[in-house]
């Protein structure tokens, strides 16, 4: 696969044999264990928790949730390439489960965090015990650093938290919050436990049941000095909108590439005017396009990946690029998939839907279409 480097370079871009193997067994499993029929029974299940705590406690085993920790903290030491071979099929099954939010914590703790704060907080995440999440957006809904005006106050151990924060991943199920804030005006990074006194968090109800955003509150939560990420800056922040933004196009290629799948295998098995509706230019056509634009976003994001990985200088474009291409075509790729399927994708009972639903989900996540070109317009990226 050819993908874009920086200012008009390029490179040949292919997975590992390692990755390839990644790829096939994380399908396998879920192909097993997490088919559409059992999503649809985990994320409206009662309990309001939108996971499967017993599925969670395998994938733990299996290392997922650890991916990209290092090893040292009870992780696999991979990277994010390979996280985005994981997320890939994870949104292809529509999972529903804390990984990202769990692993967005856990990246921003590894590269934020002190040897004693990795030590602390990594390892009970990488074995699944303790579920993550992260806390920056706040009600002037900007998905950028410029957004946080979350201002914390001095006290005699450390600083006193006070306020909300929004659209949070999974704010219920999770066990601790790396909350952006900002201290004398800088920006920076702190753990909060949700055990801690004045923490309180819940989930909201939402167009798409396999994911889960919420609010997390704080009343004066005291917050010690040791739960403030040493190295959690402005730059860390800016990373972590960037992070975000790169795993959400990672699901996004996934749940992409199974709408159009479940789509042309309808179009091969409907027959109308004696042929399979298929053969008819209004299908293919749509279906075509639908494929490009997979394709497309996918290369985009794999190098959103590698800078990542490599702390290539051309991250926060690339970022941009990938979660731009993703909101504007995944939502598109939705649509056409129940248009194309006539009455029957519109019911509940049909699948299509739950990849339209997906797609409302990921538009706005991270930054939407429009905030995303007006980043890379600002980057000298058009």
């Amino acid at each position: 696969m050819i993908a874009p480097i920086g200012r008009g370079l390029r490179m040949n871009f292919g997975f590992t044999d390692e990755q390839e193997l990644l790829r096939s067994e994380v399908r396998k499993f879920l192909d097993e264990k997490a088919p559409l029929d059992e999503v649809r029974r985990v994320s409206e299940d009662e309990s309001g928790l939108g996971y499967d705590t017993d599925l969670w406690a395998r994938i733990a085993e299996l290392g997922w949730t650890g991916l990209a920790i290092p090893e040292a903290y009870g992780g696999v030491g991979l990277g994010w390439v390979d996280l985005v071979v994981l997320l890939e099929e994870t949104g292809r099954s529509l999972f529903p489960s804390p990984l990202v939010a769990t692993t967005l914590a856990a990246d921003a703790i590894a590269r934020a965090g002190g040897e004693a704060q990795r030590a602390r907080f990594l390892p009970g995440l990488a074995d699944g015990s303790v579920i993550g999440s992260v806390a920056l957006v706040e009600e002037n809904d900007t998905p950028d650093p410029t957004g946080i005006q979350f201002a914390a106050r001095p006290s005699g151990k450390g600083l006193i938290l006070s306020g909300e924060k929004l659209f949070v991943q999974n704010a219920a199920a999770a066990d601790l919050f790396v909350v952006a804030f900002r201290r004398e005006g800088e920006l920076a990074l702190a753990v909060v436990e949700k055990s801690q006194v004045g923490v309180s968090a819940e989930d909201w109800p939402g167009i798409d049941l396999t994911k889960r955003l919420g609010r997390l509150r704080l009343e004066n939560v005291e917050v010690a000095a040791d739960a403030i990420l040493e190295a959690g800056d402005s730059a860390s922040v800016a990373m972590l909108f960037d992070t975000g933004a790169t795993a959400i196009a990672a699901e996004a290629i996934g749940a992409a590439e199974a709408a159009l799948a479940l789509t042309t295998a309808y179009a091969k098995e409907r027959v109308q005017f004696g042929r399979p509706i298929g053969t008819f230019q209004g299908v293919k056509h749509p279906l075509a396009e639908m494929y490009v634009d997979v394709e497309s976003f996918k290369s985009l994001t794999y190098y959103a990946a590698w800078c990542i990985d490599e702390g290539h200088a051309d991250l926060s474009l690339a970022a941009s690029r990938a979660k731009a291409y993703a909101s504007e075509a995944i939502p598109r790729i939705g649509i056409d998939a129940v248009q194309l399927h006539g009455g029957i994708g519109y019911t509940w009972e049909y699948d299509a839907h739950l990849f339209l639903k997906r797609a409302k989900w990921v538009r706005p996540i991270f930054g939407d279409a429009d905030h995303h070109y007006e980043r890379v317009a600002a980057l000298g990226g058009l």
